[in-house]
């Protein structure tokens, strides 16, 4: 009996050394972005693509005459937003995998074009959603097993934005407008619990920028780096946008890269060692697919000058196997 127990726990040990070390293998990513593929016949045709880490075998996942454009993914399931099957710019949020096959449709919630977020393994969806024409740009959480949803805010004349779960999933960054018939005001990023309790701001634009006036982004696309404590966004500042960051206290804040060209949507590794972003010239003519070593500040081009519009990458992540 004595051995018996021995050699139990012996192959227990085995099992759990076998698991730490598979636990501390580094993750494999591949990048899903966006495209506009114009022509004469499908004038609004937006595909996803999917890329190597180093830029090599690109592949049109999506490949359908809509408007398809991905915000998140958890491991290996790719959300989309699609008007496929729908009235034009009538978005409902799909899923698929990294090769494009399995595609589903996820919830019966119309959605807004907007970045989202996800927690529980990406059982829990937060996005930004509308009910009928009068109530637009609300905050909902859709279970991704079953597609219901619960709202979790509603102001009609407000704008609710690109949510964020925390890495703990219990507190959503967003960008927030509270007229959005007021062309004079503009959105800020603000904070609340993850059931829309305790809403507080997080930043405040410099009303005397140079770019004050000018269209853009003031505060969005928000990312909750997933292991370092602060939340990412882009806001137009001093003619161009770029990547800022702010702690969830709203205590500091800071540009995150500091270059002269033009920095857009990103997105964090899950494990937080790579940033993709998208880059472009200062008027915004020719967006490139950019990934950077977080640790050594090493910075890469991984696309080419195929498409104009190369824009908001996720990462992916991919088995030992490529799945």
């Amino acid at each position: 009996m004595k051995n018996t127990l021995f050699v139990i726990l012996a192959i227990g040990f085995l099992g759990s050394c076998s698991q730490d070390k598979r636990s501390k293998e580094e993750k494999q990513y591949a990048i899903a972005y966006n495209i506009h593929e114009h022509d004469t016949i499908h004038k609004n045709n937006y595909e996803v693509i999917t890329m190597n880490m180093d830029g090599t075998n690109k592949n049109n996942i999506t490949n359908n005459p809509d408007v398809a454009w991905t915000y998140y993914a958890y491991e290996n399931r790719l959300f989309f937003i699609s008007d496929r099957d729908t009235c034009s710019r009538c978005f409902f949020l799909y899923e698929t995998d990294i090769n494009g096959t399995n595609i589903k449709k996820v919830s019966d919630l119309m959605l807004e074009d907007s970045w989202m977020s996800g927690r529980k393994n990406g059982e829990e969806l937060v996005v930004a959603g509308r009910i009928g024409r009068e109530l637009r740009y609300q905050l909902f959480i859709i279970n991704t097993k079953t597609g219901t949803y619960k709202q979790l805010t509603n102001e009609p004349n407000a704008k609710y934005g690109d949510p964020c779960f925390s890495p703990d999933g219990k507190k959503i960054a967003f960008y927030y407008q509270k007229d959005k018939t007021d062309k004079t005001s503009h959105e800020e990023l603000f904070l609340m619990n993850d059931d829309g309790t305790e809403i507080t701001q997080l930043t405040h634009y410099p009303e005397d920028n140079p770019s004050a006036k000018e269209y853009g982004y003031r505060a969005g696309a928000t990312k909750w780096h997933p292991t370092e404590n602060f939340i990412s966004y882009v806001s137009l500042q001093d003619g161009r946008h770029s990547i800022f960051a702010i702690t969830p206290d709203g205590k500091k804040q800071w540009k995150l890269i500091d270059n002269d060209l033009s920095e857009g949507y990103h997105d964090w590794s899950s494990d937080g060692k790579w940033l993709t972003f998208n880059m472009s010239d200062i008027k915004e003519t020719q967006y490139h697919i950019m990934v950077m070593n977080w640790n050594t500040k090493e910075l890469k081009q991984l696309t080419d000058t195929t498409y104009k519009s190369q824009l908001s990458p996720v990462f992916i992540e991919i088995s030992t196997d490529g799945r």
